[in-house]
């Protein structure tokens, strides 16, 4: 199952805790979609970033996306001429959620080009071109990006080498190399891809994500960060998909920590500190429900 469904297939758990309250965040997630097409990012513009985000929380809510105008909006992408990498992917992961056969094939494989130019010597992906070394996040998203076309990478278990080269004396994983602390992200995107590997994951990078929570709920994005945020924990409690005991032991502390960021509004902010909502971290709300409620 690729990243994509396997995050929607878990997010749609989300309103057996939201109740009620999912038709608020279907409702917010509506007016986030610009008239021409395409999910507002912060300063109302569309973008193919946060139209991921809209398109798989109405999804996850189920609820049908607005099929026709999200066609016509993407189709002035084409094949992702001048797109850099982050869209690139968002643009192969929109084209997945509302179905591949509108997106011509010949289109997709120059999708998957572009993609593959933003290799990186020791086998792994990054999101700045040209660079010698992949970054987690690069790795994570361009497997994901390939899924979504249907495809695999080329030689794809080239990436085992540049995930061990972002290994962290701590037992986690940073998003760079040479960095010696690791990161609550780039930890979870290694456990996620080792997963879709077939990889066993390290224990030590386990107990290490799981230390990354606080006794109050939320996950740091690195150790002695001032406050938990959204993303992190949801990310962190996707990784742990399948670890029931860490999953129990979190479950309750992590609830209490959602919903301190819930709005009546219909969105979740992406901390304590964040006063604006959009879709991104409205999705990443529910998928953290979504693991909490199972």
């Amino acid at each position: 199952m690729s990243f994509r469904l396997e995050m929607l297939q878990v997010a749609r758990v989300a309103p057996k805790l939201l109740g009620e309250s999912a038709e608020l965040v279907a409702t917010f997630l509506q007016s986030r979609l610009h008239p021409a097409g395409g999910f507002m990012n912060r300063d109302d513009k569309p973008d193919l970033y946060y139209t991921v985000f809209g398109l798989e929380g109405l999804m996850a809510l189920q609820k049908t996306p607005p099929l026709d105008v999200t066609r016509t909006w993407l189709g002035q992408f084409g094949d992702g001429e001048g797109l850099d990498f982050v869209h690139l992917c968002c643009l192969a992961r929109c084209w997945a959620g509302i179905g591949l056969n509108d997106f011509p094939e010949t289109a997709r494989i120059k999708l998957a080009e572009r993609i593959e130019a933003y290799r990186t010597p020791d086998g792994g992906y990054h999101q700045a071109p040209a660079r010698k070394n992949g970054s987690a996040y690069g790795c994570l998203i361009a497997w994901g990006g390939y899924q979504d076309l249907g495809l695999l990478p080329p030689d794809a278990l080239h990436i085992a080498r540049c995930m061990d080269s972002l290994e962290t004396p701590d037992g986690a994983w940073s998003n760079e190399p040479g960095i010696r602390l690791g990161s609550t992200t780039a930890t979870a995107a290694m456990l996620s891809l080792y997963r879709h590997l077939q990889m066993p994951a390290p224990p030590v990078s386990v107990d290490w994500l799981v230390s990354q929570c606080l006794p109050g709920g939320g996950f740091l994005a690195i150790p002695g960060a001032p406050i938990p945020d959204l993303l992190s924990t949801a990310v962190a409690l996707h990784a742990l998909s399948g670890n029931d005991a860490a999953i129990n032991r979190l479950r309750e502390p992590c609830l209490d920590f959602v919903d301190s960021l819930w709005s009546a509004e219909g969105g979740f902010h992406g901390n304590w500190t964040d006063d604006t909502l959009d879709p991104e971290y409205t999705y990443y709300g529910l998928l953290a429900l979504g693991h909490l409620a199972l």
